[in-house]
């Protein structure tokens, strides 16, 4: 099943981040942070956060994660625009996608306040990885549709391939990688929303 959105133009990476960029610092204004209390809770530079919400820099989702769970957040909070009022249906080559380094994050369904779930595509470049492993609150569930990776929970390590799937708990500290030579595309859901 090929992915079948071309690859970003200059101008739509200029207009996510941005809009990032714009979501960052409000999100941190609103909580009430400096750009050093922020740093500090989300173990950053200043730098990085000041480029950032100048639209400059785009953080690896990692990073994005870090930043958004030191602002009592989601990802999804940070980088999506209003819900748009055309129902229920996200069809194929519509949905929104935030890209940060080797991984990208294809919306399957655009985050609500107060939602339950949340689901992305996970699409990893050959040799693609996230930066480390995470720990939070609730449950993960996935399918891997194309390529192989690697999920690391804790200190075990499991190798998946097309058509196989996981669930865990994210209290587990937990990473994947793309061991293959394509991209790796995961449908991923976890509750709460967390990206």
């Amino acid at each position: 099943m090929p992915h079948s959105s071309g690859p970003p133009t200059t101008s739509t990476l200029k207009t996510a981040t941005t809009s990032l960029g714009l979501h960052l610092r409000h999100a941190r204004l609103v909580a009430g942070y400096t750009l050093r209390q922020l740093s500090e809770r989300a173990d950053c530079s200043e730098s990085l956060i000041s480029k950032v919400e100048r639209g400059v820099a785009m953080p690896s989702l990692a990073m994005l994660h870090r930043l958004a769970t030191a602002l009592d957040t989601n990802i999804g909070a940070l980088t999506s625009e209003a819900r748009p009022s055309g129902g229920p249906i996200l069809r194929q080559g519509e949905r929104p996608v935030i890209r940060g380094g080797s991984i990208s994050l294809e919306r399957i369904g655009l985050p609500a306040p107060g939602a339950l779930l949340q689901a992305n595509i996970h699409i990893i470049a050959p040799g693609g990885a996230s930066d480390g492993q995470i720990v939070h609150t609730g449950e993960e569930i996935g399918y891997v549709l194309e390529g192989h990776i690697e999920l690391q929970l804790g200190n075990e390590n499991y190798t998946l391939n097309p058509g196989d799937a996981f669930v865990f708990s994210s209290q587990v500290p937990h990473g994947y990688r793309n061991i293959g030579e394509i991209a790796a595309r995961v449908l991923w859901v976890n509750s709460p929303a967390t990206y």
